[in-house]
């Protein structure tokens, strides 16, 4: 036990070492790491830098102190609390600081008055601390600074207001969240709801895409269906006139001195050029056909056919439809001649 010049000495000590190590202590706090836990000696063993504090119920007064330093003897707490406070450790970290070792010491020593003084002194410090870590909203530590001021002294009057700012503080930081939370899904939905717009957006575009194109190949097949069409009646116009031509009776030829000189006397009137079939025209097809044609004594022609054709079956119907269309003078009798009637795209 200290003598009594000691205790005079460590009295007037405290609150001259409190006072130097206030702010340092706050800003220290913070950086603190885990508790350290007095070895046998009393000396602090650290606990290694970096560890993430770990998950803990509230601090209560019967819980404030650390079971190892409750522990430790009444030497090793006067010795590690004289550390402490040199070290400006006064009251943290957990189980490493100058009020947990004074708890203890008033639990095996009630009656010693250095110790009760201590404990007064470094209450107001506690205090502020637990204020502090209240407003950074630090409510794990804030519980345990409690806790402590409550076993110095469970009649303090800080007490309701500290309790009431911890209990308010811990329901305004719930509030934020939930509402911080209910925001963050609000987006969640707005977005999920975006990307569900825009797939339907995609999904109508390609069935319009797909409906287009069966639109196209539809009219595709169409216009095919009817060339093949047209194709095969211009062939059996073009058969038939073949057949009605060789079913008919064959005048007795004339002489060639005749035939050219009834058709020398053919006088044109009107001998418009044939049509360029769209299809020889786009190819640059050229060729030409020699027509047969009968010219009756009124001057039309009242037959004609298709002698040969360069090449076959390309400007053969166009070639009779123009020689239908020619009219010629008067004549005394029917005139049968023969006319080549050229295509040639650039003409």
């Amino acid at each position: 036990m200290l003598d009594l010049s000691s205790r005079r000495a460590a009295r007037l000590a405290v609150p001259v070492l409190l006072l130097v190590a206030l702010a340092a202590c706050s800003k220290k706090e913070e950086a603190q790491p885990a508790a350290a836990t007095p070895a046998a000696g009393g000396t602090a063993t650290p606990a290694p830098a970096n560890t993430p504090p770990a998950a803990a119920p509230a601090t209560t007064p019967e819980t404030a102190v650390s079971a190892q330093v409750q522990a430790m003897s009444v030497d090793q707490l006067r010795e590690a609390a004289s550390l402490a406070l040199r070290e400006n450790r006064m009251y943290a970290p957990t189980g490493n600081n100058a009020v947990e070792y004074y708890l203890a010491l008033r639990d095996k020593q009630p009656q010693d008055a250095t110790v009760k003084s201590a404990l007064t002194d470094l209450t107001p410090y506690t205090l502020i601390a637990a204020e502090q870590s209240i407003n950074r909203e630090d409510f794990p530590e804030a519980q345990r600074l409690i806790a402590l001021i409550e076993k110095v002294d469970d009649k303090a009057p800080a007490l309701p207001r500290l309790k009431a700012g911890v209990t308010n503080g811990m329901q305004n930081a719930a509030t934020r969240t939930a509402q911080e939370t209910e925001k963050l899904k609000k987006q969640a939905d707005e977005k999920a709801q975006q990307l569900v717009e825009q797939k339907k957006q995609a999904d109508q575009q390609a069935k319009e895409a797909e409906a287009a194109r069966q639109i196209a190949a539809q009219q595709e097949s169409a216009r095919a269906q009817a060339a093949e069409a047209e194709r095969q009646a211009a062939a059996k116009r073009e058969a038939d006139q073949r057949a009605a031509a060789a079913a008919a009776p064959k005048p007795a030829a004339p002489s060639p001195t005749a035939a050219a000189s009834a058709a020398a006397t053919l006088r044109p009137i009107s001998t418009p050029a044939p049509r360029y079939p769209p299809e020889a025209l786009r190819a640059g097809t050229s060729g030409e056909v020699l027509v047969e044609i009968t010219v009756g004594t009124d001057g039309s022609v009242t037959s004609s056919r298709v002698l040969r054709a360069n090449p076959a079956r390309v400007f053969d119907r166009e070639a009779l439809n123009a020689t239908k269309r020619w009219k010629f003078e008067p004549v005394a009798a029917p005139v049968t001649t023969r006319r080549t009637l050229s295509f040639s795209p650039g003409t």
